[in-house]
């Protein structure tokens, strides 16, 4: 396995991977206990070469629960029933997390309701009061 190219100068060394075969749990019969099909990737988000500080921020945010106390991402594949499919799956959510990371969020721009958006929504509110203060009991 070569160097991770995410993007041009975002890239995950080879020696900074660490791939494991385990077993996968899950219904199977005799063969899922003598097959290690699932495939278990770590990687130090510290290896991670090319982040932006706000984009180690965002892929931390994103990782959640599959980043260790020591800051190590760890990913799994069981998907399929060959070792090779779930590596090459493992590699792809990888590259995913990390190139959904160096998106930068929109920013939010305040806007305000405009007059003809307002007016609609209080002609609405009227009509509601009037429809529902015609449904109170009648009196002589």
């Amino acid at each position: 396995m070569a160097d991770l190219f995410i993007t041009s100068n975002v890239s995950v060394p080879e020696q900074a991977i660490e791939l494991r075969a385990v077993r996968s749990g899950g219904p199977g019969g005799q063969h899922v206990n003598k097959v290690s099909s699932k495939v278990e990737l770590r990687v130090p988000l510290d290896a991670v070469v090319g982040l932006s500080n706000a984009a180690r921020h965002r892929l931390t945010l994103l990782a959640g629960r599959r980043l260790t106390a020591e800051g190590v991402l760890v990913l799994t594949s069981s998907e399929s029933r060959h070792q090779f499919d779930n590596r090459q799956e493992v590699e792809r959510k990888l590259v995913e997390l990390i190139r959904e990371s160096l998106v930068a969020p929109k920013v939010r721009k305040a806007t305000r309701p405009t007059k003809g958006s307002q007016e609609r929504r209080l002609e609405s509110k009227k009509r509601h009061a009037s429809k529902k203060s015609g449904r109170g009991r009648f009196e002589e």
